[in-house]
């Protein structure tokens, strides 16, 4: 009479058990996206990784508490961070020092940041280093965190600037449109 009692309590015991490994190993391992091999999406998470580590490193803040957005607009764009809980003041304090700092040095040529966040320098820093008369960066407060608004006044840089932030958009897998808004 003990065991028939017993192995119901273990079949439940052994779902609960199960259930919880699974939820775990979801939550740690990211769905596979189709069309890929298991060694590329492993080398794709170590990559993802990778990034969040050398991004907080280069910007001073979690990059999971954190949502970073890119902006593409006729005459430029933006990048925006901000906080993923609004209670969350070190955060969107760390990301306004961050972005009014990034306004200046952007500004300045110095593309140092995006080189230490992305281990390579992205796609368009170049051009915008040598067209940097042509920008302007001007740093804005939101009420979760902040932006840079990136201003072009030529085609060249305009077209420099689309290209460095269509890379953060894939490399920071926002999901923010590739096209102008």
């Amino acid at each position: 009479m003990a065991d028939m009692q017993t192995r119901p309590r273990q079949i439940v015991l052994l779902a609960f058990v199960i259930g919880a490994t699974t939820a775990t190993l979801r939550a740690q391992h990211p769905a596979m996206p189709p069309g890929m091999t298991h060694e590329q999406h492993l080398a794709q998470m170590q990559k993802d990784a990778e990034l969040k580590k050398r991004g907080a490193d280069a910007m001073g803040f979690d990059q999971n508490k954190t949502a970073h957005h890119f902006r593409l607009y006729k005459t430029g764009g933006a990048i925006e961070v901000v906080t993923n809980d609004p209670a969350d003041d070190v955060s969107r304090t760390q990301i306004r020092t961050h972005l009014e700092t990034i306004a200046g040095q952007f500004a300045a040529g110095d593309f140092g940041k995006p080189l230490a966040t992305h281990g390579e320098l992205p796609p368009g820093v170049q051009t915008m280093q040598e067209r940097r008369t042509s920008l302007t960066f001007t740093y804005e407060e939101l009420p979760g965190g902040g932006l840079v608004r990136i201003t072009a006044s030529d085609a060249k840089a305009t077209d420099a600037v689309h290209e460095f932030l269509r890379y953060q958009i894939r490399e920071h897998a926002t999901g923010d449109p590739l096209t102008i808004q």
